[in-house]
């Protein structure tokens, strides 16, 4: 049964889960192990893929090969795993804004092509939301390759401004009038969906990176994911003629929806910064490259390197973090920080 939540509901369950307080720590597994959990301590664990000159996965890599700085000071990498065939949970985020109307039926051929080329049924778990004026669970987390399927042929986009929506047979209670409720998917897909879920968690993101009436904002949504240790890999749907574009580059404004990003370059510039700043990393969506960003948000997922430290500060607040490999012309991917506690 597909499961339908509005945002309003939402919202209100996401609100009974916020964070708590304390931070927990690891005890050191063996190599290849999920790190057991103790508390109160302030341990910060980083995923990380590191790629060659031309673009290949390095895998071959101990941990000795690694450092670590935050915020400038180096910090001394006491758990270290190869994460590459650990199970993975999954979560798929739609725009079916009236932007993205002429957009989904690829979006849905993107999806049904990215459960079925990315999920292992015996092994990985994924959910599906979809947002426009409100944010909707199409699809608890499962490992049903044959409910997610049932659950995006629920996609429809939503129409002008005070319509209701097609497809979707009134399921919901967003509030009347167009939106793009971006920033509230990802918060909720990483606070309440994946936050309390063990192991290695990304988020799928398919939009044109246009956001308008999200109760939360781009930093508050980009927080969520990194307090949850959520990847966000987001490929971007653009159509240039979409509706309530402008025709001058300029974004429109007024309206019921204050409209957060204002142009197709600020549409790119959200989703490139929340994939940097979660350690993901962002796409051109192109029916003849789609194939290929699949492989290589497989290859990442696939190939990944667990590091965690004890952080020497106290306090609370943003902190930076490095990570490093040795060896020239390596480069890596991780998440450029968090939230301490």
């Amino acid at each position: 049964m597909v499961v339908g939540l509005s945002r309003r509901e939402f919202l209100f369950s996401a609100a009974a889960l916020a964070p708590s307080a304390h931070v927990l720590a690891w005890q050191e597994p063996d190599s290849g192990a999920t790190p057991k959990y103790t508390s109160d301590v302030n341990v910060v664990n980083v995923l990380a893929t590191v790629r060659d000159k031309d673009g290949k996965i390095v895998s071959n890599l101990t941990k000795d090969d690694f450092s670590i700085e935050e915020d400038g000071r180096p910090q001394a990498i006491q758990y270290f795993a190869a994460q590459f065939d650990a199970p993975l949970k999954l979560g798929l985020l739609v725009d079916t804004s009236g932007s993205e109307r002429r957009n989904i039926e690829a979006e849905r051929r993107a999806s049904y092509k990215f459960f079925d080329q990315v999920m292992r049924e015996d092994r990985d778990k994924a959910f599906l939301i979809h947002f426009d004026r409100q944010v909707e669970l199409l699809a608890d987390l499962t490992s049903s390759r044959q409910k997610l399927a049932k659950a995006l042929d629920e996609l429809s986009a939503s129409d002008e401004p005070g319509n209701s929506g097609r497809g979707r047979g009134g399921r919901g209670r967003g509030g009347g009038g167009g939106g793009t409720m971006l920033y509230d998917a990802v918060f909720l897909a990483a606070d309440e969906m994946l936050r309390k879920e063990q192991g290695r968690k990304a988020v799928i993101l398919f939009s044109d990176g246009d956001d308008r009436g999200s109760k939360e904002s781009l930093p508050s949504a980009i927080e969520a994911a990194q307090r949850a240790d959520v990847l966000v890999y987001s490929v971007r749907f653009y159509d240039p003629g979409g509706f309530g574009r402008p025709t001058t580059g300029i974004g429109p404004v007024g309206g019921r929806y204050p409209r957060q990003g204002r142009d197709a370059g600020e549409g790119k510039q959200v989703l490139e910064r929340i994939s940097a700043e979660t350690g993901g990393a962002y796409f051109e969506a192109s029916g003849s490259t789609l194939d290929k960003t699949y492989a290589r948000i497989q290859d990442e997922l696939r190939n990944q390197y667990s590091l965690g430290y004890t952080s020497d500060q106290h306090g609370a607040g943003y902190r930076l973090i490095k990570v490093m490999v040795k060896g020239k012309n390596l480069t890596v991917q991780a998440r450029e920080g968090y939230y301490a506690k």
